[in-house]
């Protein structure tokens, strides 16, 4: 599966990291050694938020290594599960990982219309994604629209974000933040804030939640 976006192009930087080898290493460098020392939310508390709000139609976008998919409690036995990324390392990753579900994959940019059929979903994740978006909090809301979008009546958007303000930081985690977003340029989130997030959110749907664990907004709304 070629690449969907072109080196230039702002988005590149936010999943160039995902190689192959890179993912083989992903539960251990990103979920276990970032979440819990970095950002202080680690892999367990976003697995509940998998359990409480994932359905048997589930969009997930930013797929990783497939951990929180793989790991959490679906309301059916055999979930309808559509992968989405712009990396297809990821999605051949993810998808290989729970692959006793079937699911699809689909590549395309969050910050541009998905290409998924309206109200097709119960659910989508965005879990560890809006960090990774180029451009601002209020920019970033484009991803929320597309969500919208493909979400039923009644659905749930949910997922996970490192925020530079709004939440507490500690010395390791700014420097963590330095070298993700001026190092390897995988992270884009210098100007994303709890109180901009919450507007977004607010703005699109409605009995939304925000809980700020570490670093980390841990985010829900529905259509």
């Amino acid at each position: 599966m070629p690449s969907a976006v072109s080196r230039d192009d702002p988005a590149y930087a936010g999943q160039a990291v995902y190689t192959a080898g890179f993912l083989r290493f992903y539960d251990l460098l990103v979920l276990r050694f970032n979440g819990h020392l970095a950002w202080r939310c680690g892999p367990e508390r976003l697995v509940r938020m998998y359990d409480q709000h994932v359905s048997a139609r589930h969009l997930d976008i930013g797929v990783g290594s497939g951990y929180f998919l793989d790991k959490c409690r679906y309301p059916v036995q055999s979930p309808d599960i559509t992968l989405m990324d712009l990396n297809p390392n990821s999605l051949e990753a993810a998808a290989d990982r729970i692959r006793r579900y079937r699911p699809k994959t689909h590549q395309a940019n969050a910050l541009e219309p998905f290409g998924l059929s309206a109200g097709a979903f119960d659910s989508v994740g965005l879990n560890w994604l809006l960090h990774c978006v180029p451009g601002d909090m209020t920019s970033k809301g484009a991803v929320f629209d597309h969500c919208h979008t493909v979400l039923a009546p009644g659905g749930v958007v949910f997922g996970s974000t490192v925020l530079t303000g709004g939440v507490p930081h500690t010395r390791f985690s700014r420097w963590m933040m330095d070298k993700l977003n001026d190092g390897n340029h995988s992270f884009s989130n210098r100007d994303d804030d709890l109180d901009t997030l919450t507007t977004q959110l607010d703005q699109r749907f409605r009995d939304t939640q925000v809980e700020v664990v570490g670093s980390v907004a841990i985010f829900s709304g529905r259509t």
